[in-house]
């Protein structure tokens, strides 16, 4: 119905441009010739155009009503032409009269406006109008309107009998072939439009279905030019899809040459990646090119699943094995280490408590237990890393551990000059194994302390992250606490070392404390991560699922 309002808006302004036209065309011959038109006529005339001039802008104005006037005001419009033809006609001479023709431009209208059945009706109507005005006009019918019989009978009746029929055959070939080609013309118009309607629902689904893919796709033209960035990708690498369009792939991926993955067509490569976020990715990729119809290559269409946490996974997997079988190992080398050494330290002490023994000796059977002692403490250290017992859980107050180990750090001599900063502002109850707990902070805090011999700041803060589930506890928490320095920092080259066990950079250490905070951390569920920048500070971020409630 939209569709027929905007038509017969077209078709009434038509209309008066053509009646204008019309118009401008008798009121030019009149000025040139100026006994063109009888004054009679020229005012008839005038009068006809301005009758319909003003229906139409009734017509108009109709149309701002609602849509079932629309359908009436179409068949109004197809009377008022023939009408409008048939004074014309009558005007200009009747029989003599050359506008019979604007006839057929109401039947071309009515199937414009309705189809072929209407136009063939509007030309049966049309045909009986114009056949009643020459029959009026040959028997002197329309004397007392000008058309006088004398000016009729000047014309035969073949004459007239084929004027009438030449006309009506031409009214009726005019309704039939406009109709023909206005219901082709629909036809094609409402097929068209039901392709449209599928192009748009294949394009919206399509788009859907790639914005919604748990991987990365890119599609290429022929010149390496992106085409589709979908919004995986677009958050993966950190940029915007909009600006990804007809970006080179090279751009997007620096560290990574097109050329080398083509030759790998249907076979996956992974690559090292970092974002424009900094953040270091490992990335899957597999590329596919894309063939026309006639075999032809156009493009190429590339599949990128990130799968940064699959290999961490399997790094922490096979961190674990390793842990596992060292822990074997551990309980047998303590096995048959610590007996020995305890056996060496008893004997020893029991020959040091003889008075026979020189003085020099005892100085060296005290370097023994001393040492004996060293080790056994080492193998200790050594067993619990390896070996760590099951978390005791117990609700503890945070505040207090933390005031614990500051008052413990500030009773050392060698950290007088160390201040410690403290960002806890509320009462934070912890669910957790206070004794492992406080050897995290302890081990974090000490080693903040020892990279800053002459001094420095720490920084113990806290702050709550996201929400989970847990299976054993139900909904819960994270708790972030994060301790960091203003010393030296790691270097670059250590940073994916420090959680090694035996890796230390301190003399004298025995490299698993960071390693031994791993561990306890991972019983916990939980995890650290750290913010180095050498020589300025180092920032250890612990975080522990706390339940909501036990």
């Amino acid at each position: 119905m939209l569709e027929k309002k905007k038509n017969l808006a077209w078709l009434i302004f038509i209309r008066l441009v053509v009646v204008s036209l019309f118009l401008a065309s008798i009121t030019y011959f009149n000025i040139r010739q100026p006994d063109f038109f009888p004054d009679v006529m020229l005012r008839d005339v005038t009068r006809l155009i301005i009758v319909t001039y003003l229906f139409s802008i009734l017509s108009l104005t109709s149309l701002r009503f609602p849509l079932q006037i629309v359908s009436p005001l179409g068949y109004a419009q197809i009377i008022w032409e023939s009408l409008f033809v048939s004074i014309l006609v009558v005007i200009t001479g009747g029989i003599s009269s050359t506008y019979p023709f604007l006839f057929n431009l109401a039947i071309i209208n009515a199937s414009y406006l309705f189809g072929r059945r209407e136009a063939l009706y509007t030309a049966g109507i049309c045909g009986i109008i114009y056949g009643s005005i020459i029959d009026l006009h040959y028997f002197g019918k329309l004397e007392n309107i000008g058309l006088m019989r004398p000016l009729g009978n000047i014309y035969g009746p073949n004459f007239i009998l084929s004027l009438i029929f030449t006309n009506l055959i031409a009214f009726f070939l005019t309704a039939i072939l406009t109709g023909y080609l206005a219901e082709r013309a629909r036809k094609s118009e409402t097929a068209l439009k039901e392709k449209e309607i599928d192009y748009e629902e294949l394009q919206r689904l399509n788009s859907i279905i790639v914005e919604t893919l748990d991987s990365g796709l890119v599609t290429l033209n022929s010149h390496g030019k992106i085409r589709v960035f979908n919004r995986y990708i677009s958050q993966l690498t950190g940029v915007p899809q909009k600006n990804a369009y007809d970006m080179e792939f090279a751009e997007i991926f620096p560290e990574f040459c097109l050329a080398d993955i083509s030759n790998h067509i249907n076979n996956r490569i992974e690559i090292s990646y970092t974002n424009s976020k900094g953040d270091k990715l490992s990335l899957s990729l597999k590329y596919a090119p894309l063939f026309n119809n006639d075999g032809e290559r156009f493009g190429a269409v590339i599949d990128v699943i990130d799968m940064t946490e699959r290999r961490d996974m399997e790094a922490k997997l096979m961190k674990s094995d390793r842990l596992a079988a060292i822990g074997e190992l551990s309980a047998r080398i303590a096995h048959e280490v610590r007996n020995p050494l305890a056996s060496i330290s008893g004997s020893v002490q029991l020959i040091a408590e003889s008075a026979k023994i020189p003085l020099e000796d005892k100085k060296l059977i005290e370097i023994v237990i001393r040492e004996t002692s060293r080790l056994d403490s080492l193998v200790t250290e050594f067993l619990n890393y390896a070996r760590p017992r099951s978390p005791q859980r117990s609700w503890f107050s945070l505040n207090l551990l933390i005031d614990d180990l500051i008052a413990l750090l500030k009773g050392d001599v060698r950290f007088f000059s160390i201040i410690i900063s403290l960002d806890i502002s509320e009462e934070i109850q912890l669910f957790a194994d206070r004794d492992q707990l406080h050897q995290v902070l302890w081990n974090l805090i000490l080693n903040a302390a020892e990279s800053m011999p002459e001094g420095g700041e720490i920084f113990i803060g806290s702050w709550w992250g996201r929400a989970s589930i847990s299976e054993n506890y139900g909904s819960m928490r994270t708790l972030n606490l994060t301790i960091k320095d203003t010393g030296f920092g790691i270097k670059c080259t250590d940073m994916s070392m420090i959680f090694e066990p035996f890796f230390t950079t301190k003399p004298g250490g025995s490299g698993l404390g960071l390693a031994t905070v791993y561990r306890i951390l991972e019983a916990h569920s939980g995890t650290i991560s750290v913010d180095n920048e050498y020589r300025l500070g180092t920032s250890f971020t612990i975080s522990i699922p706390v339940p909501l409630k036990v």
